[in-house]
């Protein structure tokens, strides 16, 4: 059929205006830049820039794929992101310095982690209300939520202790003493284990969730690295349960670890000062964020072998993909 050339002049304009690579999606955060960088994951190339809050840091999709949120650190708020438009279409009152958040299985309960107040916000993402903030350790930070909903875990670098958070009162309930500066925790699919890192002791501790207790600390060593340099951070275990992957920091590696044995098996170099990691949807690549080197490494899962650096934004920190 016969378009007329305004017709046809609108329909380009329509396909200009809409949001880049729907599918097969990665977006990272950039820490001193204020920006996402978006990179598509067929081509492992960055098609966009977004501008968002100051400081960004931990990023994480709402369980609908519909909306992304963003820890804007300096801003001291949780932005959410449309990402039908990749227009900010909220603030959430997430309390100073949020670093760190994890979503109950419910999509609605956010935690946050509030790293100069030493407490953790729970914050209703529908309603936009404060439901808590439950003090904690010196210097919070890394927090997950289990599968099963019941416990919200948080991470206190200062005091070097996970804490135990019962989602449905909102108490604190326990705490794991654990190596020194403690930056992340990761449940396992089947919530049974928790894995977490402790940046200055050089460990990941493997916590049993019913008794809180650690059942395996793990140690790492890379030839020509001293061991001040090993600093492990972010935990990504691979929804086979074969693999933990774990990052570390300035050692500029990636352990891969048998997530049944515990046995190191390699470690794989990407960039400078590596911070947190995420799988493609597929598990065949695992993206990790090099904040030194501005880039991020992605990594052939089945391979284990670093096929490609990608240029992002300065001090690259979060990641998170999709379809």
């Amino acid at each position: 059929m016969f378009k007329p050339p305004f017709v046809k002049s609108l329909l380009l304009a329509a396909l200009l205006a809409s949001p880049v690579a729907q599918a097969a999606t990665a977006y990272v955060s950039n820490e001193k830049d204020n920006t996402l960088s978006v990179i598509d994951l067929e081509t492992l190339e960055v098609t966009q820039t977004i501008e968002v809050g100051e400081r960004p840091r931990g990023i994480i999709l709402s369980k609908d794929r519909t909306k992304l949120y963003i820890c804007a650190s300096d801003s001291d708020t949780v932005q959410v992101m449309d990402l039908a438009t990749h227009k900010i279409i909220a603030n959430l009152p997430s309390g100073e310095d949020p670093e760190q958040f994890s979503l109950h299985p419910d999509d609605r309960r956010l935690y946050i982690s509030n790293e100069d107040d030493a407490l953790v916000t729970v914050v209703d993402t529908v309603s936009h209300e404060v439901l808590a903030q439950i003090e904690v350790g010196v210097e919070p930070e890394g927090m997950a939520v289990s599968p099963d909903g019941r416990w919200a875990v948080n991470t206190s670098e200062t005091t070097s202790m996970l804490h135990w958070i019962d989602t449905e009162t909102h108490e604190l309930i326990d705490n794991t003493l654990v190596d020194q500066r403690p930056r992340h925790v990761e449940f396992t699919k089947s919530g049974d284990r928790l894995w977490g890192s402790s940046e200055i002791g050089g460990t990941v501790s493997i916590i049993n969730v019913a008794s809180r207790e650690i059942i395996k600390k793990l140690n790492f060593q890379i030839r020509g690295i001293h061991p001040d340099k090993i600093q492990p951070v972010g935990v990504k275990l691979s929804a086979d349960g074969k693999y933990a992957f774990v990052a570390l920091g300035p050692a500029n590696h990636v352990a891969v670890v048998d997530a049944s044995s515990y046995e190191v098996l390699d470690y794989l170099l990407v960039g400078r000062r590596v911070w947190h990691m995420e799988f493609t949807p597929d598990q065949k690549y695992l993206l990790t964020t090099n904040g030194v080197s501005g880039d991020v490494s992605v990594i052939d899962v089945d391979d284990m072998k670093v096929i490609k650096s990608i240029k992002v934004g300065r001090y690259p920190w979060g990641v998170v993909t999709l379809e």
